[in-house]
């Protein structure tokens, strides 16, 4: 294993694995998020606009044919209506109503488009919600609201801030998504030191300094990268993402991610296969718990400079 034979000095025949860590992270956050996008906004809300569309013609069809109970044809049009809102939802407001046009446009006539006029109406109460301009007209719609509708004071608050920030990504054509993650190399470095302590809390009666328990993750985050770097590329532009294939690949990468873990811990840390799985379990708890944490820092950092 390439961390004990530099622990145990034989480093003549490796780069440097800082030196390396820092080379790899900056071809994977060049490559790989770009990998990760199926489409570039312009071409998710034409895409959207055609998905909802075709839909709309399936289930037409399929109705006519009488294959669908109503219980299950009510699921179809919850669960496409859904989908679309949470794609919605991280759009810009101008982005959005450039979406809400786009569906417009394909709309027929409301007799034969039951679900697709749904899906309009569910998202132009969403775009409604975000269309106050200043915190003083969000509070008059307040007023104007059913008391059990109104939103409480911590929502309120969380508005105020929305408002200001809507105002701007309007102008500016940008999400708080896309915010978050230019900050994700920094968070990817800053919290590896605090995944090699985790690793050290761990695994505390091997009475290992804390340096190499940092060098044993180093290696580690540096593998994920080099992975990513080849096979999400090959995802997007050979298998496509949302492909049979694509998914199985990815689905490939987290179980590699698992096995090489599970094989280096247990190389590295001599224990026994029960042990090294449940303290595996514990990293991922604890390391998922901190990006959380983290991106919802940013988040509120992102917020606060905005406002």
């Amino acid at each position: 294993m390439v961390t004990l034979d530099y622990i145990a000095g034989k480093r003549a025949r490796y780069i440097n694995p800082v030196n390396l860590y820092i080379f790899v992270s900056i071809v994977y956050f060049l490559i790989v998020p770009a990998a990760r996008e199926e489409h570039t906004e312009k071409d998710n809300v034409k895409a959207k606009a055609v998905t909802a569309a075709s839909l709309d013609n399936v289930q037409t069809r399929v109705d006519k044919a009488g294959n669908l109970k109503g219980e299950l044809k009510y699921v179809l049009d919850r669960a496409k209506i859904e989908g679309v809102k949470y794609q919605y939802d991280m759009m810009s407001f101008a982005a959005q109503g450039r979406y809400l046009d786009s569906l417009r446009k394909i709309r027929p006539d409301s007799s034969s488009s039951k679900s697709l006029n749904d899906l309009i109406t569910s998202l132009e109460r969403v775009h409604e919600k975000r269309r106050d301009s200043t915190y003083d007209s969000y509070l008059f719609r307040q007023k104007h609201l059913p008391e059990a509708e109104r939103d409480n004071w911590f929502e309120r608050q969380l508005k105020k801030q929305d408002i200001k920030v809507n105002v701007k990504s309007a102008k500016g054509n940008w999400t708080i998504g896309e915010e978050v993650k230019k900050y994700e190399p920094k968070q990817y470095f800053l919290l590896m030191p605090l995944l090699a302590f985790f690793i050290m809390i761990n695994f505390r009666k091997n009475h290992i300094y804390y340096l190499d328990h940092l060098i044993f993750t180093i290696h580690g985050m540096t593998a994920y990268f080099i992975v990513s770097i080849v096979t999400y590329p090959v995802i997007k532009y050979i298998f496509g993402i949302g492909s049979f294939m694509g998914t199985a690949l990815g689905f490939g990468i987290f179980v590699w991610v698992c096995w090489y873990l599970y094989t280096g811990l247990r190389v590295f840390y001599k224990r026994s296969k029960g042990k090294t799985i449940g303290k595996m379990i514990s990293l991922f708890f604890l390391y998922a718990f901190s990006l959380y944490l983290t991106e919802a820092l940013i988040r509120n950092l992102i917020y606060f400079m905005m406002t």
